[in-house]
């Protein structure tokens, strides 16, 4: 599994309705790709839950590499380059996941932070796999999972939540649309 993300920040007067209305056309273009375990369409307002920006900020976790190469390669990725530019694209290897009781996704909480730099590296991840699994017996916790980044020594902690008080702490984003072809065949647990 592969986690990955790219971030549109937008000015602070921008029109969001913009960013739903193009949701709303397209969204349902990816509820079928190969490949894709889900993909969540986020959006955060300057203003509203803490944000200090507006912003657009996809989220996906890929069961396959050819899944995401081929939206990355082969046409998926180049609307959204046509229409914004082609923005830097994050992408972490998954440590774990697991889904949760809630059904509905309405928000998701995004936590970026370094692997310690002291410590066995095993205990890090560990605890990363520890608190996925905390976040996802939370009431109203869709799904939560973690990831890494060996090059930046970055971990990343995503959940999705059916309310606006998730039990997570981090960037809270509005879900727009979930498309989750393979959200079924997510493996659950650790990843090693």
């Amino acid at each position: 599994m592969h986690a990955m993300q790219y971030e549109l920040t937008l000015p602070a007067n921008y029109d969001m309705g913009v960013i739903r209305d193009r949701v709303a056309r397209v969204g349902h273009l990816l509820d079928d790709w190969d490949g894709l375990g889900f993909k969540a369409y986020l959006i955060r307002e300057r203003g509203l839950r803490g944000s200090p920006v507006s912003q657009y900020a996809p989220f996906y976790l890929w069961n396959t590499v050819e899944g995401m190469n081929a939206f990355l390669w082969g046409g998926g990725f180049q609307g959204l380059s046509d229409d914004f530019g082609r923005p830097s694209v994050r992408q972490w290897t998954a440590l774990a996941y697991e889904e949760g009781p809630g059904s509905h996704a309405r928000f998701a909480v995004r936590r970026r932070q370094p692997v310690p730099v002291s410590g066995l590296l095993a205990e890090a991840v560990e605890d990363a796999v520890r608190e996925v699994r905390r976040l996802a017996a939370e009431d109203g916790a869709l799904l939560a999972a973690a990831a890494v980044d060996t090059s930046r020594w970055e971990l990343v902690h995503f959940s999705l939540w059916e309310h606006d008080t998730p039990k997570a702490d981090g960037d809270m984003f509005e879900v727009l649309h979930l498309s989750a072809p393979g959200l079924d065949r997510l493996p659950r647990g650790r990843r090693w």
